[in-house]
């Protein structure tokens, strides 16, 4: 499958140089040549009500050491480049804020902000020192928009630090656990956090399979 798609533009980067990707029972999947992000096309979203739903079955909770340990993976190395006391942001924090936790306990101060738990606009008129996302932009449906805002919102030599499982091995997209979820609507790839870096001027840097840390020139 390799013919241009209905869809008109990547939802990340605007190119109109898209290929269809894969396709599903549930699903079609396209593939931006420039950017390199997977996104499925609006025709396939849930509506939001069936996406909080979704959410409200999530039943995370600070005092659950296993996702403490989870969220940890993007909080220890974030710390690493922190001085005590900055200001932050948990973007799309959920029901049960628990990555503000971790970094409160650590010395510093974390704003919260999520369309459907925390929807305080006011977020988005501050400057921060850091911003998190943990599972959050494969929800995204206009990426473009979002990472936008994020990096506007961010100081000089801010941290943008992200959790996101990244796609790998195009051959086994099929396979993979991260396309069964319906509110996954975008897929990320090395390469598209290398053409975000590049565009909002940025560096950055991988940790694992789902961590990545994008430092704010």
């Amino acid at each position: 499958m390799n013919s241009k798609s209905d869809a008109t533009q990547c939802p990340l980067c605007q190119s109109e140089n898209i290929t269809s990707f894969y396709e599903d029972k549930q699903r079609i999947y396209l593939c931006c040549l420039h950017c390199k992000l997977v996104f499925v096309p609006r025709q396939f979203w849930l509506s939001s009500e069936k996406e909080k739903a979704r959410y409200d079955l999530h039943k995370n909770e600070a005092q659950d050491q296993d996702y403490r340990q989870f969220l940890s993976r993007l909080s220890a190395p974030l710390l690493e480049k922190l001085t005590p006391n900055q200001n932050g942001l948990d973007f799309g924090c959920g029901p049960g804020p628990t990555l503000s936790l971790l970094l409160e306990e650590q010395g510093q101060h974390v704003d919260l902000f999520d369309p459907y738990y925390y929807n305080d606009p006011t977020v988005f008129d501050k400057k921060y020192n850091f911003i998190c996302a943990t599972e959050v932009m494969e929800h995204l449906s206009n990426p473009n928009k979002e990472f936008t805002s994020l990096f506007t919102m961010l100081h000089q030599g801010g941290w943008l630090g992200i959790m996101t499982k990244l796609l790998v091995n195009d051959q086994t997209f099929g396979e993979w656990y991260y396309i069964r979820d319906m509110t996954h609507i975008c897929f990320y790839s090395r390469s598209t956090f290398e053409y975000l870096a590049l565009h909002f001027n940025a560096e950055p840097e991988f940790i694992g399979e789902d961590v990545i840390l994008l430092n704010k020139k």
